[in-house]
């Protein structure tokens, strides 16, 4: 998938910047007592942990799943701490050979965690190797080629694998299948964002009103690395241009000079609803089109800005392309025309 590069980082997007890495992980949860939101998943996890503790056996394999910075590996890393276990971290293409694989199975002991990100990009024999370990705790290894090859199986440890996926489609059938328990993360309700904002502005000691937390919380687009990422802007700017406390002015200030509005859109959002409305009369119009008329790539307007834009009801799929709702028409200003493809928001 593309991604925004480190040229142009958005302040509102949900993947995880290069620089931001020690900042996600000192506010991440250590607990299932700490994670904030997902009530439902929080109580499936304890009564499925604890069940496993009982028995003294590692946890089924996990498979998390669900948009960009939502929690997906905050959840592996309170998984393994409510386990007690170790845990290993990698990602699907960071694992380029099966000597890479194999060498970290076989060094995992009894209990461990290997957690793997992104593990939709693995690759496909890498990902025939894994089956045998993920259902006997084995790894088969091919010695030799030809006439000679032989196929030399060895034991490993009982571990457990938690995988986490945004794009659960792209994952193959059998390995989707051999994971005993899949967890759909959804976006966060406003309260639970203003709680996880409570929590951080606690822990990063900034001080601010309940007012100001609430008004980030609202243009956060429901996804907590945003709401962090923009907490530590807003905090930047109180710092330097006032006293320090974030009041409910403040955030609206920083949050306009990062050209954040009031629905959470920043300038790339603008530009595609502008480009519908203003270069295409509303819609419809198809991806390709829409990508060369903004200069942004088919997948970055796929998978990065139509998410959020469906979900606020900005703009609507076809079967002729996309079209502006009249909820962007409002939002940007503009009269509402009276042309049939301009149709109101639905639920897809």
């Amino acid at each position: 998938m593309e991604q925004w590069g480190e040229l142009e980082p958005r302040e509102v997007s949900p993947e995880l910047q290069t620089m931001e890495v020690s900042f996600d992980t000192a506010l991440r949860p250590k607990s299932l007592e700490e994670f904030i939101g997902q009530p439902t998943i929080k109580e499936n996890l304890r009564i499925f942990l604890e069940a496993a503790k009982k028995r003294q056996e590692p946890c089924d394999h996990v498979l998390l799943y669900g948009p960009p910075g939502l929690g997906k590996t905050t959840l592996a890393h309170v998984i393994a701490n409510e386990m007690g276990a170790n845990i290993r971290v990698t990602s699907g293409p960071a694992l380029e050979r099966v000597g890479d694989l194999a060498a970290i199975l076989t060094n995992l002991e009894d209990g461990d965690i290997l957690f793997i990100d992104e593990i939709h990009r693995m690759n496909r024999s890498i990902e025939e190797v894994l089956y045998p370990a993920m259902e006997d705790y084995a790894l088969d290894i091919v010695m030799g080629k030809g006439p000679t090859a032989r196929t030399l199986r060895l034991d490993l440890k009982r571990f457990t694998i938690i995988g986490a996926t945004t794009r659960l489609s792209m994952l193959s059938a059998p390995l989707r299948d051999r994971f005993g328990s899949h967890i759909h993360l959804d976006f966060y309700g406003e309260d639970e964002m203003h709680a996880i904002l409570a929590r951080s502005s606690q822990l990063l000691n900034v001080p601010n009103e309940d007012a100001a937390l609430r008004l980030i919380a609202k243009r956060s687009r429901r996804t907590p690395r945003i709401a962090n990422r923009l907490l530590r802007r807003v905090r930047d700017y109180a710092q330097v241009m006032a006293d320090g406390t974030m009041t409910e002015p403040i955030v609206d200030k920083a949050l306009l000079a990062l050209e954040i509005d009031t629905l959470g859109l920043d300038q790339a959002d603008r530009r595609v609803l502008l480009s519908i409305i203003e270069t295409f009369n509303g819609g419809p119009v198809g991806l390709s089109t829409l990508s060369a008329a903004t200069s942004e790539e088919m997948d970055t307007l796929e998978d990065v800005i139509e998410p959020f834009l469906l979900q606020q009801g900005l703009i609507t799929r076809t079967p002729r392309g996309r079209v502006a709702s009249t909820v962007a028409y409002q939002h940007l200003g503009f009269p509402i025309p009276a042309s049939t493809d301009t149709i109101e928001p639905t639920l897809l």
